[in-house]
């Protein structure tokens, strides 16, 4: 998973966070996080397209959550920014070279280690999907509170 989950994630929260002031400038969120504006810029595009964002053009447009954070889901997020793929692919190793010389019709069958992999996967999508926006950010009402003091004086 790349780090554009990560600052995905953690801009959804500070958006909602700045859920009663204007829409944020990417400028202003690269700003806020440190990143190049070129890399969080085309992050924000997927979570816009996704319906996890929306967009206001003009000189006081900027980013905003497209839903109330309730209703976005971390697992969203993360597909938004990982193009929906899976977390692990089977390239069925076990048919190539010396290891499968002799085998017989357990090649045939579901991998093993794709089998359980998938299983992992789809219990981690499931934790993903239980929990929301809105949950990180009750999860952290200091940071809350900082959001704003700095923010503010941000833009002040």
């Amino acid at each position: 998973m790349g780090e554009g989950v990560e600052w995905g994630l953690h801009c959804c929260v500070t958006l909602g966070w700045l859920h009663a002031e204007a829409p944020v400038p990417t400028r202003r969120l690269a700003a806020w996080f440190d990143l190049p504006q070129e890399y969080l810029k085309k992050r924000l595009q997927a979570l816009g397209r996704a319906g996890i964002l929306a967009s206001s053009p003009g000189a006081r447009g900027g980013w905003s959550l497209a839903r109330p954070p309730e209703r976005i889901t971390m697992m969203e997020v993360v597909a938004a920014l990982e193009d929906g793929l899976d977390a692990f692919t089977c390239t069925e190793v076990r048919r190539r070279g010396a290891g499968a010389r002799g085998g017989g019709p357990e090649l045939g069958g579901t991998c093993g280690v794709a089998a359980l992999m998938r299983r992992a996967e789809m219990a981690w999508r499931r934790e993903l999907a239980a929990h929301t926006i809105a949950d990180l950010m009750a999860q952290s009402p200091e940071s809350a509170a900082r959001t704003h003091r700095n923010y503010r004086h941000l833009t002040g």
